[in-house]
C-alpha cells in the first residue's frame, strides 16, 4: 500500500500482489538524478555571462542540487520538496543582479515536485503545496525586473505548476480506481467460491438425505425379512418362500429408488418412474405389514392438492417415520395422523418405544435429521420426543401450505 493508502503488488507474492517498494524507490533516484542533471545543465547555461558573480552561481547550484535530490526521498515529504523548490526559485530571483534577465533555476525541480504533491499528498496538504509552487513560479515575472508579457501571469503556473499537479492528481485516482476494481474482482471470486462451496455442501447433504430416505427403508424390510428366513432355517421350517420373495421384492424396490435417485444426480430423471407421493401410502403400508409392522393412517381435514416437490416430501417423511417405527419400535404397531388444514399440514406418528431405542439416546438420529431438514426446505417445523409416559414416541412434522 502506498503512502495515500492504495494497494501495491507484491512482488514475493504475498496475498497476491507484488512488492514494488524496492523498485520505486530505484526509479525515484533515477528521476531526481535526471531532474537534477537537467536543472544544473541549465542553470550553468543560463549565468555563463559575466554578469552573475560566481559566488552567487555556486550558492544556487549547491541549492539546486539539494533540492533536487530530495526528490529521491519518501514520497510523504513530497509537500517538503515543493516547498524548497518553491523557496529556491523565489531566493534565485530575488538575489539574480538586477541587469539580468531572472536565470533558469529549478524549472525541471518545480516540474516534477508538482506531479509528487499532486500524486502523493492528501488533499489539502496537497493544496498547500500547489500554492506555494504557484507562488514560486510567479517569482520570476513579479519580483524581476525584466519585462514579461501579462499573459505569463496565468501561463506560466498553470504550465510549471498545476498542469503536473492534476496529472499526478489523476494518476492516483485512476490507480485507486483500478485496485478497487481489483479488490471487488476478488470479492466477487471469493464469494463466488464460498457459495460454490456452500452450494455443494448443501447438494452433498441433501444427497445423503435422499439415500438414507430412500435405501434405509428397503433395506430395514430386507434386514427383518432375512432375519425370520433364518429363524425358519434353523427351525427346519419349510416355508421359506414367503420370507425370501420379500427379501427380493425389497432388494428390487431399493434398487429401483436407487437407480432413480442416480438418474437425477446425473441429470437424467427417468419419467416412467415418478417419485411417490402420499397416493402411494397404501403400497406403503402394505411392504411395512408384509415385515411385521401394522400401521395405520387416520385422516383429519379435507385433503387438497399439493405441489408435487411437498407432495413427495411428505412422503418421504411418513416413510421415514414409519421406517423408525419399525427399527425401534414395540409392538409392531404404530400410528399415522394425517391432519389437513387450510393453511397447513401436520404429520403425526406415535408408536412404543423398543427396549434398544431407549438404551441408545445418544444416536446420529440421522432420520430425524433428514425429517427436519426436509420439513426446514418448505418451512415447515418439526419436534418429536417421548410421551410424558416415557413409554411412546411421538414425530410431528408441520408443512404450510398455500390455500387453493
Amino acid at each position: 500500500m502506498n503512502e495515500k493508502g492504495v494497494p501495491v503488488p507484491d512482488r514475493e507474492g504475498r496475498d497476491g500482489l507484488r512488492d514494488v517498494n524496492g523498485p520505486l524507490t530505484r526509479q525515484a533516484i533515477v528521476i531526481a538524478a535526471v531532474t537534477l542533471v537537467v536543472d544544473a545543465l541549465t542553470f550553468a547555461h543560463s549565468t555563463g555571462s559575466p554578469a552573475f558573480p560566481a559566488g552567487w552561481r555556486w550558492a544556487m547550484l549547491a541549492a539546486i542540487i539539494v533540492v533536487d535530490a530530495g526528490l529521491a526521498g519518501a514520497p510523504r515529504l513530497s509537500g517538503v520538496v515543493a516547498v524548497a523548490q518553491a523557496a529556491v526559485r523565489v531566493a534565485g530571483t530575488l538575489s539574480c543582479p538586477e541587469t539580468a534577465l531572472p536565470p533558469a533555476l529549478n524549472s525541471a525541480g518545480m516540474l516534477i515536485s508538482a506531479y509528487r504533491a499532486g500524486a502523493w499528498l492528501d488533499r489539502w496538504p496537497a493544496v498547500v503545496s500547489l500554492l506555494f509552487l504557484v507562488a514560486g513560479t510567479l517569482a520570476s515575472p513579479i519580483l524581476s525586473e525584466a519585462n514579461f508579457a501579462p499573459e505569463l501571469l496565468l501561463l506560466a503556473p498553470t504550465a510549471s505548476a498545476l498542469l503536473p499537479w492534476l496529472v499526478g492528481r489523476y494518476t492516483t485516482a485512476r490507480r485507486a480506481y483500478i485496485a478497487e476494481l481489483e479488490q471487488r474482482s476478488e470479492r466477487e471470486k471469493s464469494e463466488a467460491r464460498q457459495a460454490l462451496a456452500a452450494a455443494i455442501a448443501e447438494e452433498r447433504t441433501g444427497i445423503a438425505r435422499d439415500l438414507h430416505d430412500v435405501i434405509s427403508h428397503h433395506v430395514s424390510a430386507i434386514g427383518v425379512h432375512a432375519g425370520v428366513a433364518r429363524l425358519r432355517a434353523a427351525a427346519g421350517a419349510s416355508d421359506l418362500a414367503d420370507s425370501l420373495t420379500a427379501v427380493e421384492t425389497s432388494s428390487r424396490a431399493a434398487m429401483l429408488d436407487l437407480r432413480r435417485l442416480l438418474d437425477v444426480l446425473h441429470g437424467h430423471p427417468s419419467g416412467e418412474d415418478s417419485q411417490p407421493g402420499l397416493d402411494n401410502l397404501p403400497e406403503l403400508l402394505d411392504s411395512l405389514h408384509a415385515v411385521g409392522l401394522r400401521a395405520r393412517v387416520t385422516v383429519h381435514g379435507v385433503p387438497s392438492p399439493l405441489p408435487e416437490s411437498l407432495d413427495i416430501a411428505v412422503y418421504r417423511v411418513v416413510q421415514e417415520m414409519l421406517t423408525n417405527a419399525l427399527r425401534h419400535g414395540a409392538d409392531g404397531a404404530a400410528e399415522v395422523e394425517l391432519r389437513h388444514a387450510p393453511s397447513s399440514l401436520t404429520v403425526t406418528t406415535s408408536n412404543l418405544l423398543g427396549t434398544r431405542a431407549r438404551a441408545w439416546p445418544d444416536s446420529p438420529h440421522r432420520g430425524l435429521q433428514g425429517i427436519r431438514s426436509r420439513a426446514a426446505v418448505f418451512s415447515g417445523s418439526t419436534s418429536y420426543g417421548p410421551a410424558p409416559d416415557g413409554k411412546t414416541w411421538i414425530t410431528t412434522a408441520t408443512f404450510p401450505v398455500s390455500p387453493s
